[in-house]
């Protein structure tokens, strides 16, 4: 076994131990007895530390050309590009998924930091007629300040790439507390943003768990945003902390997302795209295929297919080359994912495969789950209604796609979702009538490109999209600006008496 990662603070352009001596340990979820790093168990004091360093640098970071901040992203990607194996393989250790997705996982930062960057020269207002002569009218954006980035285990790279690269091209400074699951990943990404050159206090990292550090940062009087994603449960506290603070917050959280398959789909590309939306990184994904909405005409013969090709999938370690689906994340985690299939049996649904921790061979070592399929479920159970962040589909028959369309958004989730047909009518009206921030047509439910928002409605987020142009809009403040050039007071309609 490798020699565990030794994970520090990063605080004001220094690694530091945290005020108190706890440390913690992060664990491959493959091989629970290896220990893959070690981290502080930072406390309030720590954060205030990184308050102030951020605060101090935001000072004369905001003054730096937008340009020129960008040409710091831009020197991240090349560095991420080129750390890009070392930090897949990492990934793969620590959070368990296969080294072809935790690579994916890389470069999605890279694209982000290649997109985001270009950002700097397009940070665009607006220039507008004024309603008097002589006067000029626009707008401009401004940075909000300190930006706390709570971000989850899941994309331990893309998902802090996401939030910090736009933040920081937008003129604030950043404070990411990263999920305890993955210290090693975010140690060695914030190590790439301290090579690229970054001034102290503009981006700083502080470990912990979330009900100390996490909710440390959330109720700092310093923090100006916070940018999180990770659950509901969490993120309703997040979200009305903030409100009761005056904080602005961009919270993206749970996902209940369906793929519908209609009777006149291609069949064998449903089949595909519903594996991987369902079992794709182990199906931990908040836009996973948690439901799979079947047209009874080609229920049976799709439900067929589907545990065929089930069967040929390869659990192991996401180091292993040929591992399909690697480990669930912690042993929290696995035994809420078993949970729930004593819940599918008492409300009547019925297994058709899996459904059960694995213990075979290497298996037992590790925190496995067997891909699940559920069957005669209906859309008031609880799981058909409830995130389980596990290799779980549950199918739901439909005798039309009205049906189908009620029953995806019959759901208080609204993230990522389905369908596929031949047919362009029906394509074009699911496109208009599901209520969910990202509709595929003949593909499946999870592929985030970087410069399309990403963000859902309902109880899956707060309004606010992730990724694209819309990153700005999260990091950003908009400020009308006046210059009146006629030499005498001209009063604006609102203060005119007709």
């Amino acid at each position: 076994m490798k020699t565990p990662l030794n994970c520090q603070n990063y605080i004001n352009g220094e690694w530091i131990n945290a005020a108190a001596e706890t440390v913690l340990n992060s664990h491959n979820p493959a091989d629970k007895s290896e220990v893959v790093a070690t981290f502080p168990r930072s406390q309030a004091d720590d954060i205030d530390r990184a308050v102030a360093a951020a605060r101090q640098a935001y000072s004369s970071w905001r003054k730096v050309p937008a340009p020129a901040r960008a040409e710091y992203i831009f020197r991240v990607g090349e560095l991420l590009l080129q750390h890009k194996e070392e930090l897949a393989q990492l990934i793969s250790r620590e959070m368990g998924k296969p080294l072809t997705e935790a690579r994916g996982d890389v470069q999605e930062g890279i694209d982000c930091a290649f997109y985001t960057a270009g950002e700097g020269r397009r940070l665009f207002g607006q220039t507008t007629p004024s309603e008097m002569p002589n006067k000029f009218a626009m707008t401009v954006r401004m940075p909000i300040g300190v930006c706390a980035l709570i971000t989850p285990w899941n994309f331990p790279v893309a998902i802090p790439c996401w939030k910090a690269m736009p933040a920081l091209v937008c003129g604030n400074t950043v404070i990411l507390k990263p999920a305890e699951d993955t210290p090693g990943c975010a140690t060695k990404l914030i190590e790439i943003f301290a090579a690229a050159g970054l001034p102290p206090g503009v981006v700083n990292l502080v470990h912990g768990v979330g009900e100390e550090a996490g909710k440390a940062l959330v109720e700092h009087p310093g923090i100006d945003l916070i940018s999180f994603t990770g659950s509901s449960e969490t993120g309703a506290y997040v979200g009305a902390t903030c409100g009761r603070t005056h904080k602005r917050v961009c919270l993206e959280m749970g996902g209940k997302n369906a793929q519908v398959v209609m009777e006149d789909a291609d069949l064998e590309l449903a089949l595909d795209g519903a594996l991987w939306g369902a079992f794709g990184t182990t199906g931990q994904r908040c836009t996973a295929t948690s439901r799979l909405i079947l047209h009874r005409d080609i229920k049976e013969k799709f439900t067929t297919m589907l545990l065929e090709r089930t069967r040929q999938l390869r659990l192991g370690a996401g180091t292993e080359p040929n591992t399909d689906i690697g480990p669930i994340i912690n042993n929290r985690q696995l035994h809420r994912v078993r949970e729930y299939m004593n819940i599918a049996r008492e409300e009547g649904a019925k297994i058709l495969i899996g459904g059960e921790i694995a213990t075979d061979g290497q298996l037992a070592q590790g925190y496995f789950f067997e891909p699940t399929i559920l069957d005669n479920v209906t859309p008031d159970m609880r799981v058909a209604r409830e995130e389980i962040f596990g290799p779980v589909v549950a199918l739901i028959e439909v005798n039309t796609f009205e049906e189908a369309i009620a029953i995806l958004n019959d759901t208080k989730y609204g993230l990522s979702s389905s369908i596929y047909t031949r047919d362009i009518n029906r394509a074009f009206t699911a496109m208009r009538d599901i209520e969910a921030g990202i509709t595929y047509i003949n593909g499946p439910t999870i592929g985030a490109e970087v410069h399309l928002p990403f963000g859902g409605v309902k109880q899956t987020g707060n309004g606010h999209r992730e990724a694209g142009t819309t990153a700005l809009d999260v990091f950003t403040e908009w400020k009308s600006v006046y210059v009146d050039f006629s030499g005498s007071l001209q009063r604006a309609q609102i203060d005119n008496r007709s």
